[in-house]
């Protein structure tokens, strides 16, 4: 029988509804039922796409005998962390906290007040390299929540007053200066991996915001180091495993410093983070490798993950079905030498296996092999290659697919709608950015209530309960702002200005700057999440500053960019000393040293080709954070457009900060060299 998840709207909960555990969603009533019955909460926090989350759901939230233990002593709570950012933050930090390490599933036990006590995350059937087995933990946890109370309410109390105390106080009116945005490039220099690109060791995550930070160092600076780094990981990324080289599109991350064994789940903001990266590669230097990812990563998410209402869907899944019932990870992806024969004939299998770097000991499991790129020397006839990755494509589909989590989260879609509208204008796509557009149409018909609130997710058309944070004003505004220089429609102007004065009123701390995750009308949890660094996505803190410059770029709103940068205090102090982990908020401040650049291309209309061209040439400048408006002589859509007139009859380009302009004109090739980029 289906428990309390069947009606959830989340995928991931979904997937829970018919285990035997009686399982809660997160409520005041699961929390009054465990102070009505005198239990401690289990609460356990993943998400669709996450390996072991699957693991452990089916080692013990599938076993009755586990079940019927978690049933008989706890009131167990599921959440999907995708819907809930905000109580995965608060006890993800706790976990942090207490054991110096965190990850999914999280596993974290409670009082009835919500005070954690206890944590975890993955725990195994049986006991295993060190670990006890989840069964072990359940009764330690029983025996201590009946025998030793009092203990248990001390660390609980204790663990909750030092979480309340971590409220971060820093902003300040100084944005990081040149200095500072030295000291982070030397920061970032001294952990890049020169022979394999990127920063650290394994693990190794996609530097995405720390990509566009150096891309605008460079552009702003002329650093030459700064744009190889940037380079040089995008080259050697695009060469890996973490890179489908049939499908387009990347992985969430690679186990192995080489970018070869990717962790198999595709992620939406990952490949609107890095579409949206490779693309400003290409307008930088023309890099025709950084041109092909981006159209293959904007394509794979168009394909892949566009729901029927016109969004995009959260993820593909790790697993899939290898074709004997087994559920295996990259399972779809990846090929071993016979598999090749028997889709190419000999032939063309033993060239496939040259340019893939597929051998018969393989790069992944069981002899299989992820493709890669790595060749460099070798010539190939491209044609016949290409004819060959359409046949391995195709028979690739006919595999069993990984699941896909259809729920559409309103932060990771403004990404997207910003990587797919400019991607689309840079290389002449109408198709990505009307894509985006439709995104953008779905968020304000769906997402967006009479008052500009937005919520989190929905799903099949359906707005889900949960309020939006941080994140999601902030990166729906930046989607938004990008469709505004795209389309010269002033409507998405108003819509991000909407948005981002929800931050000044509900998210921010008017005394210091600060900004927090949720909302002060936002359900109270035992602390108000608050976190200004990057992890997978820029933090709301660091989209929020974009954003709010952005559009105080657009409208000279002086209050939006105060606020932005006092926002940027953060990065002030944190830039130097951790510049892998806010690398949004370095770009933003790139943007803030540079003006940011305010262009206004005033035209005969979007049908005209000497307006076209002045405007594809702004979009392409790669002058940092600069924001562009396009309409007709006379336009009342744009704020940039006010009081500027043709010249001499003739289209013309007013490029400006903090609305003072330079000399308007009417050619190109002048405004490209005023903002840099490509013809």
């Amino acid at each position: 029988m289906a428990n309390r998840l069947a009606q959830a709207t989340s995928p991931y909960l979904l997937q829970h509804a018919d285990n035997p555990v009686e399982w809660w969603p997160w409520s005041p009533e699961a929390f009054e039922e465990a102070r009505r019955r005198d239990v401690p909460v289990l609460l356990s926090v993943g998400y669709s796409a996450c390996h072991w989350c699957h693991v452990m759901a089916h080692e013990s939230f599938e076993d009755r005998a586990t079940a019927d233990e978690m049933n008989a002593h706890f009131v167990n709570i599921k959440v999907d962390r995708e819907e809930r950012p905000d109580v995965d933050a608060v006890y993800m930090e706790a976990v942090q906290a207490a054991t110096g390490q965190g990850g999914w599933p999280m596993t974290v036990f409670l009082t009835p007040d919500a005070e954690p006590f206890y944590f975890g995350t993955y725990f195994p059937p049986a006991p295993r390299h060190g670990m006890p087995s989840f069964r072990q933990v359940l009764e330690g946890v029983r025996q201590a929540w009946e025998e030793r109370r009092d203990e248990v309410g001390e660390v609980a109390g204790k663990i909750t007053r030092d979480l309340a105390g971590r409220e971060l106080s820093v902003g300040g009116d100084e944005v990081p200066g040149e200095q500072e945005l030295a000291q982070a490039l030397l920061g970032l220099t001294r952990e890049y991996d020169p022979q394999r690109g990127g920063f650290g060791g394994a693990p190794k995550f996609p530097p995405s915001m720390v990509i566009e930070f150096l891309l605008r160092h460079h552009a702003r600076t002329g650093a030459e180091g700064a744009l190889q780094m940037a380079a040089d990981t995008c080259e050697r990324m695009a060469r890996g495993g973490i890179y489908d080289q049939l499908g387009g599109g990347f992985a969430r991350y690679s186990v192995d410093r080489d970018w070869v064994v990717p962790h198999f789940e595709k992620m939406l903001y990952d490949n609107a983070l890095l579409c949206r990266v490779y693309a400003h590669l290409w307008r930088t230097t023309g890099s025709e490798l950084a041109r092909r990812v981006a159209l293959e990563t904007a394509d794979f998410m168009v394909r892949e993950l566009r729901t029927p209402e016109g969004g995009f869907a959260s993820a593909l899944d790790a697993d899939s079905d290898d074709g004997t019932g087994r559920h295996v990870e990259g399972a779809y992806y990846v090929w071993t030498p016979e598999q090749l024969r028997e889709v190419l004939g000999d032939e063309d299998a033993e060239l496939a296996a040259r340019y893939f770097e597929v051998t018969e000991e393989g790069t992944f499991e069981e002899g299989a092999s992820v493709l890669q790129l790595p060749q460099r020397e070798e010539v190939f006839d491209a044609a016949r290659v290409d004819r060959i990755r359409e046949r391995l494509l195709a028979a690739r589909d006919r595999r069993p697919a990984p699941g896909r989590d259809d729920k559409v989260v309103a932060a990771w879609n403004g990404l997207a709608i910003a990587a797919l509208a400019e991607t689309g204008a840079y290389f002449d796509r109408p198709d990505l950015v009307e894509a985006a557009v439709c995104a953008g149409d779905l968020l304000v018909r769906v997402h967006l209530d009479e008052h500009a609130r937005i919520a989190r997710t929905s799903k099949d058309g359906q707005v889900g309960a949960n309020a939006g944070v941080l994140e999601d004003y902030a990166d729906v505004a930046e989607g938004f702002l990008a469709l505004a220089s795209v389309t010269g429609e002033g409507v998405w102007l108003d819509f991000a200005g909407l948005l981002v004065d929800h931050v000044l009123a509900r998210f921010r701390d008017t005394e210091t700057g600060a900004l927090y995750d949720t909302a002060s009308d936002a359900e109270r949890l035992i602390r108000r999440p608050q976190d200004p660094t990057d992890n997978a996505t820029p933090s709301g803190w660091t989209a929020a500053a974009g954003a709010l410059l952005g559009y105080a770029a657009h409208t000279g709103s002086e209050p939006h960019r105060t606020a932005a940068e006092r926002a940027l205090g953060v990065v002030k102090t944190l830039g130097p000393r951790v510049p892998r982990f806010i690398g949004w908020g370095l770009a933003v401040a790139e943007a803030v040293l540079d003006g940011p650049r305010e262009v206004a291309v005033v035209g005969r209309g979007t049908d005209d080709p000497a307006t076209a061209e002045l405007h594809r040439t702004a979009l392409l400048g790669t002058a940092p954070g600069a924001v562009v408006a396009v309409g007709t002589e006379g336009t009342d859509e744009f704020p940039l457009l006010a009081d500027r007139p043709l010249v001499d009859g003739a289209p013309a380009a007013y490029v400006c900060r903090n609305f003072t302009c330079d000399t308007p004109t009417t050619d190109p090739a002048r405004l490209r060299a005023a903002l840099g980029g490509r013809g």
